[in-house]
């Protein structure tokens, strides 16, 4: 399969692994608006190719992703407002889980990682660091608010140290140890410069297991977050039995018996997502669009 042309990512696939690598190291991969534009379709892709089990996602340079570009948010007429129809809407394209990414999704974080970096850490199912990478969000620092990726972040560690990177702000820096037992990492890879060799290695050993059984753990254990304990065991009932009678379920003890690796069926197309409602020039959705109550 290939893929689009990128002006602000790297999209590629090794074996069965798609890498999506931020690329705007001079910027230390601040977002752009077309960098979040790109992300939508980068993600979209990757999950779509038959060919890709996992996806890697890391950045080029010295920084993994350092939020928004702050160079274009005080230059190009706009600013935030660019964003406020998609932001009062929760209408988000740019994270694997915005985008309802199927496929195991591994965040490789090296260098710097500040402010809305934090989305791709808290979205990621699986987070690995290099030892010299370091966490900070300077949100307060520059008169904006701390809320979406940071509080998706409290899913994964404990309040008081979120609360304290997000008034804090700038003026300090959480170093990978500190991440790492905290559990906003489960992996520290020493030297960093081996960091996307640990996340192939990875990468491949999760993509020796089942597309489909993955793909209904992910709904599982995502959506367990969005409920209660007896509605997240239904709903995980419900993904537990989707996956009976599928082949994997007969591929997996048959393989195991006969001592051999498993070959296992492709995850199944999913189906188009509908088109985006209109927006005008600066962003804002047509009033049609907005959901009812808006």
């Amino acid at each position: 399969m290939s893929y689009s042309f990128y002006e602000t990512l790297i999209v590629e696939r090794r074996g069965p692994v798609g890498w999506l690598i931020n690329n705007r190291p001079r910027q230390l991969n601040a977002m752009s608006s077309l960098m979040r534009d790109e992300f939508a379709t980068a993600w979209t892709e990757l999950d779509a190719d038959p060919e890709v089990k996992v996806i890697v996602h890391t950045g080029e340079g010295r920084a993994f992703q350092t939020g928004v570009d702050m160079t274009e948010l005080a230059t190009d007429g706009l600013g935030m407002e660019r964003y406020r129809a998609s932001v009062e809407a929760m209408d988000l394209h740019f994270t694997a889980w915005h985008r309802k990414v199927r496929k195991p999704v591994i965040a490789a974080v090296n260098g710097l990682c500040a402010g809305g970096g934090f989305h791709f850490v808290a979205d990621a199912d699986i987070v690995i660091a290099a030892s010299d990478a370091q966490f900070f969000d300077p949100h307060v620092s520059a008169g904006q608010v701390v809320a979406f990726e940071v509080i998706a972040l409290l899913r994964k560690m404990p309040f008081e140290p979120v609360m304290r990177m997000a008034l804090v702000g700038r003026h300090e820096r959480m170093p990978a140890q500190r991440a790492y037992d905290l559990g906003m990492v489960s992996e520290l890879v020493d030297p960093p410069e081996r960091l996307r060799e640990r996340a192939q290695e990875l990468a491949e050993t999760i993509a020796r297991n089942s597309p489909a059984a993955m793909a209904a753990t992910k709904r599982a254990l995502w959506g367990a977050l969005e409920s209660g304990l007896s509605d997240a065991c239904r709903n995980g009932a419900d993904e537990l039995v989707s996956v009976w009678g599928h082949p994997d379920q007969q591929e997996g003890p048959r393989a195991f018996v006969e001592k051999r690796e498993p070959r296992w069926a492709e995850l199944k197309p999913e189906p188009p997502e509908p088109p985006r409602p209109p927006a005008s020039s600066t962003g804002v959705v047509a009033p049609q669009a907005l959901p009812v109550g808006e």
